[in-house]
């Protein structure tokens, strides 16, 4: 018996939509192995303090992209 044109695309929808979600499973999967791997191999920052010239140095930078 021949499908109709309904049918197939439905076929085709869930095929591309399954493909889809597999897909981002696995990017997804990947970027928290990488972020775990990353986390263990690089040293935590532990200095939190914020100079005065660097929050002088974001100000004027921003001050400077706003009028440009």
């Amino acid at each position: 018996m021949e499908e109709s044109l309904l049918e197939l695309g439905t076929m085709l929808m869930i095929a591309g939509m399954g493909t889809v979600f597999v897909f981002l499973t696995v990017l997804v999967g990947a970027m928290s192995l990488m972020a775990t791997v990353v986390r263990h191999v690089q040293p935590a920052v532990t200095n939190d303090e914020v100079t005065y010239e660097e929050v002088a140095a974001i100000a004027a930078a921003i001050r400077r992209h706003r009028q440009s």
